[in-house]
């Protein structure tokens, strides 16, 4: 069923590097803004942020990078920290716009991970909408290509949905963040966003080994895989397109179990399109060559396994945090994240004033949880010392 657009305010649309300058000069007093932005990572292979919409809680506004030589004024708004910037899933919005703009934050709020310290249930945005606002936005331009010009007018209010209400959804977060008495934990997760690393668009020459398509072949057939994902690499990277445009994991797969000698083989193969086949075929056919006369690959190292010590003590601590997240009713990352887990097992702490430095671990877990991980990791040795003692 089509989901009926909301009726919206109409967005401020900008697209000029001076209305951008007024823009911000504008809402330098305004106590929180909302951010979120739109990009096109389905449609290229070099990603960039397309849209950035804006929301105070009177007016929203539509930003358009695309049309803009200088995108800095933004940054330095959302740089001050006299300004409260309410993202929801902060995390991809933050890590592009550092990629394409350079941008720093300061004094965030993310509803997402506010949502998810207070238990919800549902924590995407799309179902908080319809479940405490009664919208329901129209799924299919969640694919969108945002970089396609002029954007269709729902596609338009789509975005500026996204902002729209945060301002909303941030005071009512806010109010059980502090009736619960996680306000200090989440303003703990929040101070950790701004040092996200900047996004970046990187290539694993063995990423052939991960495609869960290949797993059934041989050693040799993985040879052919490995020239045919390189291949498809540099087409995606010559024409700017996702790689899975040129021919996905399965097609790929399909390709090395035909086997082909010629350009006319390929139209047998199952995944890819006659108009692939003839677009690429030479270069197909080249690299299925090449794959054919090179010496089988040798599979990646695989990742050492822990020390069976470290093991025990993990195993201690993610049993530590199963059980407390169950009992507040959140999922088990809420309490402390995997990274400070696999850091306390592998440098067991002998006092609370030892968790200083541990990664994912600030002051406000450190003293909610920190004598509970000692007791846990102090139990764990004395596991270890009663197995030594079995086995003597």
């Amino acid at each position: 069923m089509k989901a009926n657009p909301p009726i919206l305010p109409p967005a401020e649309i900008i697209r000029h590097s001076s209305d951008l300058r007024r823009l911000v000069d504008d809402l330098r007093g305004q106590p929180l803004i909302t951010v979120d932005t739109e990009s096109n990572s389905l449609y290229a292979y070099y990603e960039q942020v397309c849209l950035v919409q804006l929301s105070t809680r009177e007016h929203d506004y539509i930003i358009d990078p695309l049309a803009m030589d200088d995108m800095s004024p933004l940054g330095e708004l959302l740089a001050d920290p006299a300004v409260e910037t309410v993202f929801h899933a902060a995390e991809y919005d933050i890590m592009t716009m550092k990629r394409d703009f350079n941008f720093e934050f300061a004094n965030l709020f993310d509803t997402m991970i506010a949502a998810r310290i207070c238990g919800w249930d549902q924590f995407g945005l799309g179902s908080i909408l319809e479940g405490h606002f009664g919208i329901r936005a129209e799924k299919r331009y969640q694919q969108a290509d945002w970089a396609m010009r002029p954007l269709p007018a729902e596609q338009l209010i789509y975005a500026q949905m996204d902002t729209h209400y945060l301002p909303e959804l941030r005071d009512l977060l806010l109010n059980q963040l502090t009736t619960k008495g996680h306000l200090e934990e989440a303003q703990e997760t929040f101070a950790a966003l701004p040092d996200l690393p900047a996004a970046r668009q990187t290539f694993d020459p063995d990423g052939y080994w991960r495609m869960g398509h290949a797993r059934t072949l041989n050693r040799a057939q993985m040879a052919v895989v490995r020239e045919l994902y390189a291949l498809r690499d540099e087409i995606a990277r010559r024409r700017d397109l996702p790689s899975f445009k040129i021919f996905n994991d399965a097609a790929l797969v399909q390709i090395v179990l035909l086997d082909p000698r010629r350009v006319e083989d390929l139209q047998n193969a199952k995944g890819l399109s006659l108009d692939r086949a003839r677009r690429y075929g030479d270069q197909i056919i080249e690299a299925v060559a090449r794959g054919r006369a090179a010496p089988p690959p040798e599979p990646p190292a695989r990742k050492p396994q822990p020390d069976p010590e470290v093991q025990l003590r993990y195993d201690a601590l993610r049993s530590w945090r199963k059980e407390r997240a169950a009992k507040r009713g959140v999922e088990s990352d809420v309490i402390v994240s995997r990274e400070s887990l696999w850091a306390l097992a592998k440098n067991p702490p002998a006092s609370v004033e030892d968790l200083d430095g541990v990664p994912g671990l600030g002051p406000w877990r450190r003293a909610q949880y920190g004598r509970e991980m000692l007791d846990v990791l102090v139990r764990a040795f004395e596991d270890e010392d009663e197995e030594m003692d079995a086995d003597e």
